[in-house]
């Protein structure tokens, strides 16, 4: 019997021209959310909401339902959505613009509510699709379009550590961070990925994936440079892990 694998466009991708900047994460991020609901065989059953931001041209790459929400209500959606077709695979895409700054009271609310959506909440520390402006989730001295000077505690406040915010919150059932920076970290993201999608098939709650995603533009930066600042700045302020799983 042959053990060989094919590697191939998962099912629940499009053939469609790559939009994404060079070295982005998103590219990845889009491919092991499509190889995981291939793997759960649940891609005639899964909608995605689609966010403001770079991703907000998700429908055109993946093969299955997407529907678009205004800026930062993507949980709004899906907590209608989820609750009309509780059937259904429901899962948010956004970015930390969408997600941290005008979409915090639906992203807190509807974690508090313990909703039985899958989050998929993609953290490149600016707004990369309007310029690469300053974040919630700017690391402090990070220069951005808006904080030529480094992001500043004194002025702009200290970046929101969303996993660690929502851990509180008694409606939330798992949290965890993760990165696509390195191929050690994207096999550990994926496994996170499913592990989210299958806590929201067995009906255990509301789950939450951070994944810190590069922006080799919005950074002013090489894409091997962006890997090497995720491991070296960006880690260090959002680390890696699992922040809170009561699936078990």
């Amino acid at each position: 019997m042959s053990t060989s694998k094919k590697y191939k466009r998962p099912e629940s991708l499009q053939e469609t021209k790559h939009l994404y900047c060079a070295g982005c994460g998103h590219g990845i991020i889009h491919r092991l959310v499509a190889e995981v609901i291939d793997e759960l065989g649940v891609r005639e059953k899964t909608i995605g909401i689609a966010p403001v931001g770079c991703a907000v041209f998700a429908y055109d790459y993946f093969n299955f339902d997407v529907t678009e929400a205004p800026h930062g209500r993507p949980p709004a959606v899906a907590t209608g959505i989820k609750r009309v077709m509780p059937d259904h695979v429901v899962f948010t895409y956004q970015g930390d613009g969408d997600l941290a700054a005008i979409g915090t009271a639906e992203i807190i609310h509807a974690a508090n509510r313990g909703e039985n959506i899958t989050v998929i909440f993609v953290n490149n520390t600016n707004y990369g699709m309007t310029g690469g402006q300053m974040a919630p989730t700017t690391l402090i001295a990070q220069k951005t379009a808006t904080s030529p000077f480094g992001r500043s505690a004194a002025n702009e406040g200290y970046p929101i550590k969303v996993c660690e915010l929502l851990s509180s919150l008694e409606g939330t059932k798992f949290l965890a961070r993760v990165a696509v920076d390195k191929p050690g970290n994207v096999l550990q993201a994926k496994k996170t990925l499913l592990k989210a999608f299958q806590n929201q098939l067995d009906k255990k709650g509301f789950s939450l994936v951070e994944v810190l995603s590069m922006c080799p533009v919005g950074w002013g930066m090489t894409p091997q440079a962006a890997c090497k600042r995720i491991q070296e700045e960006v880690t260090k302020i959002f680390p890696l892990g699992v922040i809170k799983d009561l699936t078990v």
